[in-house]
């Protein structure tokens, strides 16, 4: 169960997160400006690990590691691990900002909701679970339920967004994602699909007036990298269309994340948005609307940070390991705002952020560099 201290005030804001990079000039361009605030080009994720209280220690550990070495960025979803890596960042937080190596200001967190989750393990009934504490209260309905698992109905993110303030022990959320919003395309129509989005974006920014959080997105899997006619395909025009119908033109849809990195690298390739009448990257259309672009997986569940060829070593003078070396492609790539890597044990997060020490490549290089990928 979630602590029941009290939440930390405030958000990111410029003046902070300037502060917090200013302690860091050391690392050239290892921060990037992004809607007045400076967020490292590397960001921690909790995604991976079993939920034992051994596995929360290792993260908690693990992320105020990733503060004293340069990262201000923090990723999670409500459903990570049962709930527990949300609330092993908010333990790590507290126990941070209480130290004073931190302020609450100089930290961006990002988290997700949308898929069903448990609270700290796994129930020895889950369908028993789910109907007392969601379907009974009238928090979900069940025709609202996609895959057997996910759920983005305003009642249920209104829900999750207090559950994952509490477990984060924040008064705000830096940034929230509707989470795969695409699994529930396996069940209901294109045109039920932006329904339930548009009703879904239309809570968020409720939830902004609210001050629950600040700004909102779309976490993704599939969605942005496959082809306008795959089934799980999402075209962003049209969410950043339904944004602005429920929020204005000042909507708070400013973010998206997918998987990108040397094996997926789709966001940059693959012609799969629409863009002034135009088939363009997802990148490309991201950066015309100014938004926020989170890379996840940028070791594909660590896959890349050992065995690449050869070559790789060459092409990325400066790095000892396969994973700094495929760090430094994803942190380099025009439009990555933030390279997400999970990182659970403070070793990791020594070797992974010492690629921050190294300048990312600049246009020409990268483009030689993709060149050079394109052609092994």
């Amino acid at each position: 169960m979630s602590s029941g201290r009290t939440l930390i005030p405030g958000c990111a804001t410029p003046d902070g997160t300037a502060r917090f990079r200013d302690r860091f000039a050391r690392f050239p361009r290892h921060f990037r400006e992004a809607h007045g605030l400076w967020l490292s080009s590397i960001g921690l994720g909790t995604y991976l690990g079993d939920p034992t209280a051994v596995q929360d220690a290792r993260y908690r550990e693990a992320i105020t590691r990733a503060i004293e070495l340069g990262t201000n960025v923090l990723d999670s979803a409500v459903n990570y691990r049962h709930q527990r890596s949300e609330r092993a960042i908010g333990e790590a937080l507290a126990a941070a900002v209480c130290a004073g190596s931190v302020q609450r200001d100089e930290v961006f967190l990002a988290t997700k909701g949308g898929f069903l989750t448990f609270d700290g393990q796994e129930p020895d009934d889950p369908s028993e679970y789910f109907q007392k504490n969601f379907v009974e209260p009238g928090i979900v309905r069940p025709d609202e339920v996609a895959a057997g698992c996910h759920v983005m109905s305003p009642a249920y993110l209104e829900n999750q967004i207090d559950v994952s303030r509490r477990n984060l022990g924040v008064e705000t959320i830096d940034l929230y994602y509707v989470h795969n919003p695409e699994t529930q395309l396996s069940q209901v129509s294109r045109q039920d699909f932006y329904r339930r989005l548009k009703a879904a974006l239309a809570q968020l920014e409720k939830a902004v007036a609210d001050g629950k959080i600040r700004l909102y997105g779309t976490a993704t899997w599939n969605a942005y990298r496959v082809g306008p006619d795959a089934g799980e395909a999402i075209s962003l025009s049209e969410v950043l269309r339904i944004a602005e119908e429920v929020g204005g033109k000042d909507h708070h849809f400013r973010a998206v994340q997918l998987p990108f990195n040397l094996a997926m690298r789709e966001a940059l390739t693959a012609s799969t948005q629409s863009l002034h009448d135009k088939r363009v990257p997802l990148l490309r259309a991201a950066q015309a609307h100014r938004l926020m672009v989170f890379a996840s997986a940028s070791l594909l569940q660590g896959q890349l940070s050992r065995g690449m060829p050869a070559e790789l070593a060459q092409w990325f003078p400066g790095f000892e390991t396969d994973a700094q070396r495929a760090l430094q492609f994803v942190r380099s790539t025009p439009g990555i705002t933030c390279a997400l890597v999970g990182m659970s044990r403070p070793e990791h997060v020594e070797e992974n952020l010492s690629t921050a020490g190294v300048a990312p490549l600049d246009v020409s290089g990268f483009r030689a560099l993709l060149a050079r990928a394109n052609t092994a």
